[in-house]
């Protein structure tokens, strides 16, 4: 990822000294990320300016990432689909009915009480990132949501962690905690988010920035577009549901643990894939 933001930087950048009239006027009067990006910094300041490192990490962060997060996660949701065709079908009305043949506004859209649902389960149930880590910055204690016993026998209610110790957190163990989301916690059922969730996933006091989940993480370095993604990924299915059917080919799909879940066809293959059959709804492709 730095090395693919800085060939892109750098390649501007060396036609711009060059005098590059085309990429001098994109630079001037271009919406793109990094044209908006150098126009900002080169129009401030010599002290306020971004040192060009700075601006490579940003453009890491605008261009690349979440990239294969979101897609992943929209991948599996399209499968669950094709896996629950009642689901699908549930899925595609309410869709239907709230576009009634216009395109949905952003309030339509992220109003509809289903594909929240959809989307929200299976966030939960399958996070993309099943874990990451950290390094504490200083000495700490942390706190246990519920007491342990330690060799000796007794219970240990915190931990004393030393500073520079590299902390692994895990979003799915706490996604898939059956003390906080009952005993079908490993089951995928959008409808519990259409009613009031069980006291327990409240009183857990879950520190995610979404939904009582871990998913998109908490505090300070949480996913900064955990919002957009949602909306990436409803924007997708609102316009895919409403024009084709998802089912299942004749290949084995296989979800695979990595440092972002992703699949392939049969276990032994490592080049992500996932053939589904995808049919036009009758008179949605006219219509379009």
């Amino acid at each position: 990822m730095d090395v693919n933001s800085k060939a892109i930087f750098y390649e501007k950048k060396t036609a711009l000294e060059k005098g590059d009239a085309a990429v001098s006027q994109q630079v001037d009067e271009g919406k793109d990320l990094l044209s908006l990006l150098l126009r900002a910094n080169i129009n401030v300041a010599e002290e306020d300016r971004l040192p060009e490192a700075e601006l490579v990490a940003q453009l890491s962060s605008l261009v690349f990432a979440a990239t294969d997060t979101t897609s992943n996660a929209l991948s599996r949701i399209l499968h669950l689909l094709a896996l629950n065709q009642d689901v699908q079908q549930k899925l595609r009305a309410e869709i239907s009915e709230a576009r009634n043949g216009e395109d949905l506004t952003f309030d339509q859209l992220m109003n509809l009480p289903f594909l929240d649902a959809v989307c929200r389960e299976s966030l939960r149930l399958f996070a993309p990132v099943t874990f990451v880590s950290r390094e504490t910055r200083q000495d700490t204690v942390m706190p246990l949501s519920e007491p342990i016993h330690g060799k000796d026998g007794n219970l240990v209610h915190q931990i004393v962690v030393p500073k520079d110790t590299t902390i692994i957190v895990g979003i799915r163990g706490c996604n898939h905690s059956k003390a906080i989301w009952g005993e079908d916690v490993l089951e995928w059922k959008p409808e519990r988010w259409l009613s009031s969730l069980p006291e327990s996933v409240s009183n857990a006091k879950v520190p995610g920035v979404y939904a009582n989940l871990m998913t998109f993480l908490g505090g300070g370095r949480s996913c900064i577009g955990f919002k957009f993604s949602q909306l990436e990924m409803k924007v997708a299915l609102s316009v895919l549901l409403d024009s084709f059917k998802f089912s299942l080919s004749n290949k084995d799909i296989v979800w695979n643990l990595a440092g972002v879940s992703y699949p392939t066809v049969g276990a032994v293959s490592d080049e992500p894939s996932l053939p589904l059959k995808v049919e036009a709804i009758a008179g949605k492709m006219n219509e379009a």
